[in-house]
């Protein structure tokens, strides 16, 4: 295993979620980091579960992303294909008789019943951890033929060694070591012929030459199990790494059933963000630069920063303003005909500019593109300006009721009716004028006339307010300082 080759191996049983994206993401950036093979393998053994389309919308999202497999089922190397699991069930069977004609491995015939009572005597007993009792390890053909004529069908259980140590030098955690008694006889086969995960992911590693195995810890515990698997076929393991989990602000697991939190890409599509900064937002999500206070990476500058050395060990937080924030840096810096397919679909989607043509709905867009954290934005950024429904809050009503407040609005509403050409410069020196005439400037001047214009305190220019509104409807929600 001279060439570094790596592989993310998404189940169809749903869509491409943020854990899914970050150990795509980063097993992308160490094959791309050293040269090697970014494979895509699709491990759809888990048939009940799988949801039609899934497989389709996880490849279309990380094509999105800029997650470009080398190898995958459109992409395939004949050497190392298929590269979907239910593709070659008879290969993983074929390895299963291996192991039962060397006496590694057993076929059982317990049903789920039977497994379930077995588990319950053992928990009546304190013991925490159920562990196969190897009631089908030593039986006769006789046996056997006894089963299968009561219609049972084996599945396929590994014969594991007593009290052997299994321990590897994880490339995130550093060394750390199982115990075969941690863990009893586990199913490699099942009685319906499909393999189980542990069996079959070591078979697909080693036919495709998998060097290392980035994953999340929650595969920590599958680890030894499938280390004995190599052994038991005398071939060399990956090198395995496992990145921490993912938690929310308050620190508990990111759970698919979080709603504060957007779990899935195709989500933060539809809101309208840009793929190279959810994919700079992962980046640092578990993994520190050498730049510390640096948080704008380009994915060229990713693949040249990122080392194993550098992940963390402790869970990463999911910030979702940090999110949102980074969106709104990328936002700023891409062309404006980019930013203007960005926002088209829901600009149409704004009642208040149904009859507005297309160029206007665009430069009234553009006034936006420094303010907005993703599309979406752009219908409620717009709505607030047109929206005057709104009722004033309390502190809202407080700024608006003082005398300087009533002065700076009636002054500039009085001076606004006596020009008819309003564009950015007479507004400007409107505003100057205005301050000048009365004395007041700065905050106190236009902080009461942009609330009344859009019940907020900060935003866009001035101007660009008026430009949307026009002049007789500014003047008209001036006035409601002296309602």
């Amino acid at each position: 295993m001279n060439k570094v080759r790596v592989r993310y191996a998404p189940s169809p049983t749903g869509y491409l979620h943020i854990g899914g994206a970050r150990s795509a993401l980063f097993n992308y950036l160490f094959a791309k980091k050293n040269n090697g093979d970014f494979v895509l393998r699709i491990e759809d053994t888990d048939i009940e579960r799988n949801i039609p389309g899934a497989e389709e919308s996880q490849i279309k999202d990380l094509e999105w992303l800029g997650i470009i497999a080398d190898e995958s089922i459109n992409k395939p190397n004949p050497k190392y294909a298929p590269y979907r699991q239910t593709e070659k069930l008879d290969l993983y069977r074929k390895y299963a008789q291996i192991l039962i004609d060397k006496g590694l491995a057993y076929e059982c015939y317990c049903t789920e019943e039977e497994l379930e009572k077995m588990k319950e005597e053992q928990l009546s007993r304190g013991v925490k951890s159920f562990k196969y009792d190897r009631h089908c390890l030593n039986l006769t053909e006789e046996e056997k033929a006894k089963y299968k004529a009561e219609g049972r069908k084996p599945s396929i259980r590994l014969k594991l060694p007593a009290n052997e140590d299994l321990s590897f030098n994880d490339l995130v955690r550093g060394p750390i070591k199982f115990n075969s008694n941690d863990f009893g006889d586990f199913v490699i086969i099942k009685s319906n012929g499909i393999p189980t995960y542990n069996f079959a992911v070591v078979i697909d590693d080693h036919l495709m030459e998998i060097s290392h195995v980035l994953r999340g810890e929650e595969h920590l515990s599958n680890t030894p199990k499938q280390l004995q698997i190599y052994k038991y076929f005398g071939w060399e393991p990956p090198k395995f790494g496992h990145m921490t989990i993912i938690v929310n602000e308050k620190g508990r697991k990111l759970s698919k059933r979080d709603g504060s939190i957007v779990q899935f890409i195709s989500q933060y599509r539809e809101l309208g963000y840009l793929p190279e900064a959810i994919c700079n937002f992962l980046f640092l999500l578990g993994f520190t630069p050498k730049e510390a206070n640096r948080e704008i990476f380009s994915l060229d500058e990713q693949i040249k920063e990122f080392d194993l050395v550098n992940l963390s060990k402790s869970p990463s937080m999911f910030d979702n303003s940090k999110l949102k924030w980074m969106n709104g840096q990328y936002i700023k810096k891409i062309d404006n005909n980019r930013y203007l397919d960005l926002v088209g679909k829901y600009l149409d989607k704004i009642d208040y500019l149904k009859d507005y043509s297309k160029e206007r709905k665009e430069e009234i867009a553009l006034i936006f593109k420094n303010e907005i954290t993703c599309g979406s934005d752009i219908i409620n950024e717009i709505n607030a300006i047109f929206d005057d429904t709104l009722a004033f809050n309390d502190e809202e009503l407080s700024l608006l009721s003082n005398s300087k407040s009533t002065l700076s609005v009636n002054t500039f509403a009085k001076n606004l009716e006596t020009i008819s050409d309003v564009n950015k410069e007479t507004i400007n020196n409107l505003l100057k004028e205005s301050q000048k005439e009365i004395g007041i400037k700065g905050k106190d001047f236009y902080m009461p006339i942009r609330v009344l214009l859009t019940h907020k305190t900060h935003g866009i220019e001035m101007y660009n307010i008026i430009d949307i509104l026009g002049k007789e409807e500014t003047i008209k929600r001036l006035s409601k300082t002296n309602d």
